[in-house]
């Protein structure tokens, strides 16, 4: 339960058709398995107690008066487990039959949720035997005991308030209006549904989406409980389709036609943060559905849940490279369309044989295509100085003449070398002044190259370079469109993959592989014997974990204390603890810090979920304080 993580269960039990004390012993078996796994809340599949396919034996009092007795003693069992759960069952109230997902913690029957949509069509006929539920909660009396009865029953934990569980039955959430979109209005994080949804041709991929879909909309977690195995096969087959989702996300699916357990964790804290960010999620402001306590042990929450460590990068190559050719038309089309509305005479790229400039002049390019334009109107400044290696210097002039640009070489060493002299700088001194002073010297030749020739400056810093502030203000900081501004660092190298496994020239090819293979780095030191002596990843930290750190503290608002956590299980084998530690702390400082450059950036294109324009998503002063954020962190 620490950080905000539930660990969550949907179970399919085997059962037998009306065999009411084998199924109550294969529940509480289930129960005690999925209690042991870690699980705090357990959903068993619609009428499991029975059994879903028993028909017109649904009408026998004693198949019945078995089934309450059963719900009972297993509601007993769970004296014995720290969980709330729900099971599948009939119910019989004031002379009518409910279909019911019963709610069960610390040994008592919690609540009574009806279900609303009995499907009448096709294989199903559930109106022969059952009830609508009743259109608003009441108590009612069973063996003796007054429990709540309804349609939309919502149980909240004393011990994590954030948790509010609400569940609903099989054809409610085919529903075109399923009760849980009430229940997520009023609060609940966490669905349920004890489900009977048999197998057809497709059934089980339209389920899938179904299920992700509907727990995106509610921005909820959703666990839905199916039958399976040992239900009557006279005319129908389950097969125990089981999924856990997380805000459109599945995190655990079982495998059809295999009864069984799945495990894994949710993250309430996620949930919450995402609500409060969309201003369209808004919670009911007057609240009608009860809210029932249950209890749970407080305590950290074990993860089996994997999160990726690269989170801008998709795993799959083939949803890489379709990621990849939608950031680059949307680069593209942002800067054809500035382009086009300033009607530029060219478009000025300073060009370092980096990745990052790079990745502009392909952007540029690609724009100038879009725009029908001579492609020699683009001007690829190259601007060697005190740092630069024949290396980059090389793959900067290939690159540029292959893709059909003008190459313009402007050495600044005599024009920095002269500004020191103004301003009583010591060149023999490598100090910040000794690197910003070169960072604007090219910046201040992009723009003239610019004003020259009616054209604009491509500015070329990513995403991770702003959130860092590792740019020179004023310098690289500055431009006239910033295509790369959401693009992050580990997201830039794969985009200049792709260009290069696509490209058809192959001598391009070759260069953009070569440009991949050459540390991150400014070039503003002397090259020791020839090769770059200055790398960023050595100064500042791995991108890697930056970037990390980057979207688990914009995009959901994490503090330190749960991103170290996620990192050190992402990250094993990769980097220690310490180096964790560090590099966070780093980051957290820096981010903080920085924002004045971020608050006067140029315009540039969203690419993705994750942005840090002061004009959209992030809205942040300049001067607020990291005090909080750098003392959870310094506690690690």
């Amino acid at each position: 339960m620490k950080h905000g993580f539930i660990k969550v269960a949907a179970v399919t039990p085997d059962i037998r058709v009306a065999d009411v004390a084998y199924n109550q012993e294969q529940i509480i078996e289930k129960m005690k398995e999925a209690a042991k796994l870690g699980a705090k809340l357990i959903v068993f599949p619609e009428l499991c107690v029975t059994g879903y396919t028993c028909s017109d034996l649904f009408e026998h009092e004693i198949l019945l008066n078995a089934a309450k007795q059963a719900l009972f003693e297993i509601a007993e069992e769970t004296k014995e487990i720290d969980a709330l759960v729900f099971v599948g069952a009939p119910l019989a109230v004031d002379g009518k039959l409910y279909n019911v997902a019963t709610a069960m913690n610390q040994g008592k029957i919690l609540g009574l949720t009806s279900k609303t949509f009995l499907p009448n069509y096709g294989e199903f006929y559930e109106m022969r035997q059952f009830t609508p539920g009743p259109k608003t909660d009441r108590e009612i009396l069973v063996n003796g005991e007054k429990i709540p009865f309804g349609p939309n029953l919502l149980f909240q934990a004393k011990e994590m308030e954030e948790l509010v569980v609400s569940a609903e039955i099989c054809e409610d959430v085919w529903s075109p209006i399923p009760p849980s979109i009430q229940a997520a209005m009023e609060g609940a994080t966490v669905i349920v549904n004890c489900s009977a949804s048999d197998e057809t041709i497709g059934k089980g991929r339209y389920r899938r989406e179904l299920i992700q879909g509907q727990s995106a909309r509610l921005i909820a977690g959703y666990i839905y409980a199916n039958a399976g195995e040992g239900e009557s096969t006279t005319d129908l087959v389950f097969g125990g389709h089981n999924i856990i989702a997380e805000n459109g996300s599945i995190l655990a699916e079982s495998k059809r036609f295999e009864n069984g357990i799945i495990c894994t964790e949710l993250d309430l804290h996620r949930l919450i943060s995402e609500r409060r960010r969309n201003t369209t999620f808004q919670l009911a402001e007057e609240r009608i559905l009860p809210r029932i306590s249950f209890s749970i042990k407080k305590e950290e929450t074990g993860l089996t849940r994997t999160f990726p460590s690269r989170p801008f990068v998709p795993s799959s190559e083939t949803e890489r490279a379709y990621r990849c050719e939608e950031i680059l038309t949307i680069q593209a089309m942002g800067l054809k369309k500035r382009l086009a509305h300033t009607h530029a005479g060219c478009a000025v790229v300073g060009i370092s044989g980096g990745l990052d400039s790079t990745l502009a002049l392909l952007v540029t390019a690609r724009a100038f295509e879009l725009l029908g334009l001579d492609k020699k109107q683009i001007i690829a400044v190259t601007m060697p100085c005190f740092g630069t290696t024949d290396r980059t210097y090389q793959n900067a002039c290939k690159m540029t003449v292959k893709l059909g640009a003008t190459l313009k070489e402007v050495p600044i060493a005599d024009a920095v070398n002269i500004h020191f002299r103004d301003i009583d700088h010591d060149p023999e001194n490598h100090d910040v002044t000794y690197e910003n002073s070169q960072a604007r010297e090219r910046t201040q030749v992009l723009m003239d190259i610019a004003n020259a020739h009616g054209g604009m400056v491509i500015g070329t810093g990513d995403m991770s370079e702003l959130a860092l502030g590792w740019a020179t203000y004023n310098g690289d900081h500055m431009s006239m469109y910033g295509v790369n501004a959401s693009v992050p660092k580990t997201l830039v190298r794969h985009l200049v993959k792709y260009a290069a496994d696509v490209a058809e020239d192959k001598e391009l090819s070759e260069v953009l592989y070569d440009v991949l293979d050459t540390p991150v780095s400014p070039e503003l030191l002397p090259p020791k014997d020839g090769e770059i002596a200055q790398k960023t990843e050595d100064l500042v930290g791995p991108y890697e974990l930056h970037d990390f750190y980057l979207y688990y503290m914009l995009r959901f608002g994490y503090g330190p204390e749960k991103i170290y956590r996620l990192a050190l299980q992402t990250f094993d084998g990769e980097y220690d603890a310490a180096t964790i530690k560090k590099w966070l702390q780093t980051f957290c400082r820096r981010f903080f810090s920085q924002q004045f450059k971020r608050s006067c950036l140029p315009d540039g294109p969203k690419v993705g979920t994750v942005a840090l324009s002061p004009r959209g998503d992030l809205r942040m002063p300049s001067d607020a304080c990291a005090t909080i954020w750098l003392k959870e962190a310094e506690r690690l």
